[in-house]
C-alpha cells in the first residue's frame, strides 16, 4: 500500500486543515467501473470511506462490484448504467449523479480501451470509432458534464487514464496511441483552463497490466491475451487503484500531473525483460 504522510500538529496540537487528506465522505465518480481499474479504484476508495458512484455498459457487473464497495466500507454505493460513446446517456447519468450530490470530489475518467492490433492499411472503421468514442470523445463528455459540480469545490480531483502508448507510439497502436496521446493533450488543456478554480487534474498513464485490456483488444482470444503477459510479473489494476487514491489524497494545494507506472521488466514499449521456462 502507498503510506501517506501524516501532518505535523500545529501550535494547538491540532492538524492543519491543508493536510486535510481525508477521503471520508467525499464523492467519487468512476467510468468504466464494472471490471479492471475501475472495479478496483472503486473498491480502494470505498476503503477510504468514499460514497462512490459506479458508471458502465454492464450494469450486473456494477451492482457486484457495489456490493463489494459496501461490505469494503463504501459511505454509499450507487450504479447507473453508462455509455461514454453516447452524449444523451451521460448526461443523463450526471443529471442522476445530481440527485445524489451537489458535488463531486473525484471523478476518475476510466472507460476506454484498444480493439484490434492492425496496421493503418488492415485497420477496421469500427475498431477506429470504438477507441475515438470510448477514449476520447467519451472523456470528454463526462469532463463537460461533471464540470459544473466540480468548479466551486476547491481540492476536486480529475483523474485521466491515460497509458505509455500515450507517450510512445507502436506498431499496431495508430489509433489507440493516437487516442491516448490526444487524452494527455486534453489533461493539460484542462489543467491550463482550470487553473485558479483549485481543480486539480491530473492523467495517470500504466504500462503493461494484465487486466482483460488485452482480452478486449483480441476480441475474446485468450491465446494471443495471455500471450501478452507471457514471461512478465506485469502491474495489476491494485497498483493503478492506490496510485489513483494517491492522487486524490494529496493536500489541496498540490496537483500530480503525471504519474508514468510501469513493471520493472518493462523498460519501455519495446524493451522488455520475460523469463523463459
Amino acid at each position: 500500500m502507498i503510506e501517506k504522510t501524516l501532518a505535523k500538529p500545529s501550535a494547538a496540537g491540532t492538524t492543519s486543515p491543508r493536510m486535510n487528506t481525508s477521503l471520508k465522505d467525499k464523492w467519487v465518480f468512476i467510468t468504466g467501473a464494472s471490471a479492471g481499474f475501475g472495479a478496483e479504484g472503486a473498491r480502494h476508495f470505498a476503503r477510504e470511506g468514499a460514497h462512490v458512484i459506479l458508471g458502465a455498459r454492464r450494469v450486473d457487473r456494477l451492482e457486484a462490484v457495489a456490493a463489494e464497495c459496501e461490505q469494503l466500507g463504501a459511505a454509499s454505493a450507487h450504479v447507473h448504467e453508462l455509455d461514454v460513446a453516447c452524449t444523451e446517456n451521460v448526461n443523463a447519468c450526471v443529471d442522476w449523479l445530481k440527485g445524489l450530490t451537489p458535488q463531486l470530489d473525484v471523478l476518475v475518467n476510466n472507460a476506454g480501451g484498444a480493439h484490434g492490433l492492425d496496421t493503418v492499411a488492415e485497420g477496421k472503421d469500427a475498431d477506429w470509432d470504438a477507441m475515438v468514442q470510448s477514449n476520447f470523445l467519451g472523456l470528454m463528455r463526462v469532463t463537460r458534464a461533471c464540470l459544473p459540480l466540480m468548479v466551486e469545490n476547491a481540492g476536486s480531483t480529475i483523474i485521466n487514464i491515460g497509458s505509455i502508448a500515450g507517450r510512445v507510439a507502436y506498431e499496431g497502436g495508430s489509433v489507440y496511441c493516437g487516442v491516448k496521446a490526444a487524452e494527455k493533450q486534453i489533461t493539460q488543456s484542462l489543467r491550463l483552463e482550470l487553473n485558479g478554480t483549485g481543480v486539480r487534474v491530473g492523467t495517470l498513464d500504466p504500462g503493461l497490466a494484465e487486466t482483460e485490456f488485452s482480452l478486449v483488444r483480441f476480441k475474446g482470444d485468450e491465446t494471443k491475451s495471455d500471450k501478452v503477459y507471457e514471461g512478465l510479473d506485469p502491474l495489476v489494476a491494485e497498483d493503478i487503484a492506490e496510485a489513483m487514491i494517491w492522487m486524490a489524497t494529496r493536500p489541496p494545494h498540490v496537483c500530480i500531473d503525471e504519474i508514468l507506472i510501469k513493471c520493472v521488466a518493462q523498460a519501455a514499449v519495446h524493451k522488455t525483460h520475460r523469463v523463459t521456462k
